[in-house]
């Protein structure tokens, strides 16, 4: 088995790798920046038996999507998990960001989807899946979060129009969409109001806490799993009850 996680070495896409972290398997974990928190998260996912392989590299443009797949095709012939995970945060309001940030942002939260797809096609045997990790900020506004929400709405629709050109391959594409994750990501959009926001979230579950790692990670696990063979194209919320209405 063989796993590309893009942002994989931090937050979500870690907890996402030690999941498919099996002996035998191959992660191969795309990061931007900071090799030295790529090497720790490498060791965690060595620790459980799995191969792991890091790739560092910006999908945020075709040429450097085509670059981090062509570093999986180096290492084996088939890909069955694509898991698109790499965020770009600008945490400001639509009316004073940056344009050109703006644009960056778009295509790395959602267009990336596209090109990550286009060139992982050749490594896909029929069972494999693509999942885009979203969020409620791809449907509800939310304060400065303009820049990843609307890249992630751009991504379900993608994934919508995905899974219809990948189905007659075997091909399944979805999306999972967790409530709020203590991630590095979220510290970025919240600051310090992270820890009250997490809190209040919790208190107002109806089931009575947030969204932990194995919430999200076995519905992963079973959207790539044959019992899932024919889901296609859906969000799949993970909230415990919260937002019902997204």
């Amino acid at each position: 088995m063989a796993i590309l996680i893009t942002g994989g070495t931090k937050g979500i896409g870690l907890a996402i790798g030690r999941r498919f972290a099996k002996p035998g398997a191959d992660v191969f974990l795309n990061f931007r920046a900071d090799a030295e928190g790529a090497r720790l998260a490498q060791g965690q996912i060595e620790a459980l038996g799995a191969r792991c392989h890091l790739i560092e590299g910006d999908v945020g443009t075709p040429e450097g999507a085509r670059a981090v797949v062509a570093g999986v095709a180096a290492r084996t012939d088939r890909l069955d998990q694509l898991v698109h995970c790499a965020v770009k945060v600008i945490a400001q309001p639509l009316l004073t960001i940056d344009p050109a940030a703006l644009t960056q942002a778009i295509n790395l939260n959602g267009t990336a989807l596209v090109y990550l797809t286009q060139a992982a096609r050749p490594l896909f045997r029929p069972g494999a899946t693509v999942i885009f990790l979203s969020s409620r900020g791809g449907r509800t506004p939310l304060p400065n979060y303009a820049a990843v929400g609307a890249g992630k709405a751009l991504a379900e629709s993608l994934v919508r129009y995905l899974a219809l050109e990948l189905a007659p391959l075997g091909v399944r594409a979805n999306c999972v969409a967790p409530s709020a994750v203590d991630t590095e990501a979220l510290r970025q959009v919240y600051g310090e109001r992270t820890d009250e926001i997490m809190r209040q979230a919790a208190a107002a579950n109806p089931s009575g806490r947030n969204v932990i790692d194995d919430d999200y990670c076995s519905l992963i696990e079973y959207l790539a799993s044959p019992s899932a063979a024919m889901i296609q194209g859906q969000v799949v919320f993970v909230t415990g009850g919260s937002y019902l209405s997204a």
